[in-house]
């Protein structure tokens, strides 16, 4: 455990930005999800309106350095390119 007082707020710290980055990940994580399941289930049009929130979760939780933004790049480029052969 911490005993200098600027170990203790970094450990404070490092909790704070640990339950940030799990949320982020968890709703992204969810987000995809759910523009799979409408791929899956053939809603084209669900299916592109899920893809543009994912989108901007995965660029959010890339921005905010909870994920990597290749890593956001790269499941943006794979959904929107499943998305597009879905709808077509």
């Amino acid at each position: 455990m911490a005993t200098h007082r600027s170990a203790e707020k970094r450990a404070r710290q490092a909790l704070k930005r640990r339950a940030r980055n799990r949320k982020a990940k968890s709703q992204v994580r969810t987000l995809l999800k759910s523009v799979r399941g409408a791929i899956e289930s053939g809603d084209g049009e669900g299916a592109r309106q899920k893809l543009r929130s994912a989108e901007r979760a995965l660029r959010k939780a890339a921005s905010s350095g909870a994920i990597r933004k290749t890593t956001a790049s790269r499941s943006v480029s794979r959904l929107a390119r499943s998305v597009h052969r879905a709808s077509s």
